[in-house]
């Protein structure tokens, strides 16, 4: 979990508005847990309710995404 959930979801609303000018690329060690739960929260970000997010990312990312329980918490807090 990022030791900032503020400045964690700053930088992600940021990500989302910089996508529409420039590409943004959203990447962490393996690309499964923590990249599955930034896309999924940029998804929130875009309108889709946090309570189907992960498995709209698990459906269009990797069956994989967003991996731990603490994880699929913060996606729904979002």
């Amino acid at each position: 979990m990022p030791k900032n959930k503020l400045a964690a979801a700053d930088a992600l609303r940021e990500a989302w508005t910089r996508s529409e000018v420039e590409r943004v690329e959203i990447a962490c060690g393996g690309g499964i847990g923590r990249t599955g739960t930034a896309l999924a929260c940029l998804a929130v970000i875009d309108g889709l309710p946090n309570h189907k997010a992960v498995d709209y990312i698990r459906q269009h990312y990797t069956p994989r995404a967003v991996e731990t329980p603490w994880q699929r918490r913060f996606v729904s807090r979002f």
